[in-house]
């Protein structure tokens, strides 16, 4: 079968949750015979030996999409979208990608149309509508890893919903409420079938948009950990950790993910700050809205002078930003990791720990459960006691940290590649079926 997968956040320039989880997909599809095609919405209109040039140039440097009309012409600009749009096939062969193949290179054919997400949700926004995208062969499943106000014409469409959580927590994220419930609804409505990544999901989708059960198909998710990682020795990713962050083997905390409100991070911090261990805590997160409220209790950058700087610089470690090989690293090595967040759809941090062995801390809300099962030290993630009695344990019982990091794998092997596979089939089964 060949299958579409939109490239919407395999295009942000650090990637995202939803892109890893893109690329897993593809490559998954792959493995199993599957032809994939990669959709993109990246500027590369003009000659047809132009477009591999300038799909790359913007893959590696977005270009934001700005409507310079104003007035009758914007409005002219936007539902101008509404007679549809074209998807471009991008030639292959004359540009060295490897520096971009992890975004790319899982895709048997790439295609793009300028700016299509950005246009869809402004037509979305104005008119309540999708845009319907064309291609001249267009694939026999549309898969949208996000919900986008898209569908493609000549096939089935399917969206995957991650979960519901501005619905859940609207306080923890920045979406206008109405105009998500709007199109998470219209995708659900239009869908040929609905993927999901948990049953707690799955729940929330049918309590919270009226979908009857039988229209979600829950594949759960794989880990996008790369082979070499797993296989490298441990001795050697310990001393490649020690060289680049100073770091000792099993010897720090690590939290890794967004700062923002849903993720916990200022009750993590509090909790972690109670415990006066030595043990340091590592971040390594972008900040996000609502940044300042979480780290409250760390000091600012412009008073690097003060006493309380230096003390809390030496306890938790803040890193914006890694590459994966080098994060994955990071994650082998460490004490444990901690992910007391308040609502998730999967977990994905959850099981890449578990798959390596390394104990975890987590919320035992949302997901997060299904994912660790009885593999973790769960916590209420609004108890900042609770947070800290948990870490305290993994600090310094060896014997439990060994313990949960059996379990862990066992757990983690549940979520394999092959019953991924299988899922991904039912689900394109269903899509071709509907009605």
């Amino acid at each position: 079968m060949r299958v579409g997968i939109d490239g919407y956040n395999l295009a942000l320039p650090h990637g995202t949750g939803i892109a890893t989880y893109g690329a897993m997909l593809a490559r998954t599809l792959r493995a199993g015979g599957h032809q994939v095609d990669g959709v993109f919405g990246l500027d590369v209109a003009g000659p047809t030996d132009q477009r591999e040039t300038l799909f790359y140039d913007q893959l590696a440097r977005p270009h934001p999409w700005r409507m310079r009309r104003k007035g009758p012409r914007r409005a002219l600009a936007v539902l101008s979208a509404g007679r549809g749009l074209a998807a471009l096939e991008v030639p292959r062969g004359t540009v060295d990608t490897r520096a971009l193949d992890h975004r790319t290179a899982m895709f048997d054919r790439l295609w793009s149309c300028p700016h299509l997400f950005e246009r869809a949700h402004a037509y979305f926004r104005a008119t309540g509508r999708f845009v319907r995208l064309r291609m001249a062969t267009p694939p026999a499943v549309m898969h949208w890893t996000y919900p986008v106000p898209v569908t493609l014409a000549g096939t089935r469409n399917v969206y995957t919903l991650h979960d519901l959580v501005p619905l859940r927590l609207p306080f923890a994220t920045l979406d206008e409420k109405r105009q998500y419930r709007a199109l998470v609804a219209a995708c659900a409505a239009r869908a040929d079938a609905i993927c999901t990544v948990s049953e707690t999901s799955a729940a929330d989708i049918t309590a919270l948009l009226g979908v009857a059960p039988e229209r979600i198909v829950n594949t759960y998710q794989v880990s996008a950990i790369e082979p070499a990682v797993l296989e490298e020795p441990a001795a050697t990713a310990a001393a490649a950790v020690h060289a680049t962050f100073g770091l000792r083997d099993r010897g720090y905390f690590l939290y890794f993910g967004a700062i923002e409100p849903k993720k916990n991070i200022g009750r993590l911090i509090e909790a972690y700050l109670s415990l006066g261990t030595d043990t340091p805590l590592v971040i390594v997160a972008g900040r996000s809205w609502q940044s300042e409220a979480e780290l409250v209790l760390l000091p600012r950058a412009d008073d690097p002078d003060s006493p309380r700087h230096a003390h809390l610089e030496r306890r938790i470690i803040q890193i914006d930003y890694l590459p994966r090989h080098l994060l994955m690293r990071l994650l082998r090595g460490a004490r444990a990791l901690t992910f007391p967040s308040l609502y998730e759809g999967f977990g994905l941090p959850v099981h890449e720990a578990m798959l390596l062995g390394v104990p975890v801390l987590a919320s035992a809300t949302g997901a997060v459960r299904e994912v660790a099962g009885d593999a973790a030290v769960l916590v209420d993630p609004y108890d900042v006691a609770a947070i800290a009695v948990g870490l305290r344990a993994l600090d310094t019982d060896p014997a439990l940290r060994a313990d949960l990091a059996a379990r862990g794998r066992r757990q983690a092997a549940r979520f394999s590649a092959e019953r991924y596979a299988a899922a991904l089939d039912t689900l394109y089964a269903r899509a071709m079926a509907a009605a």
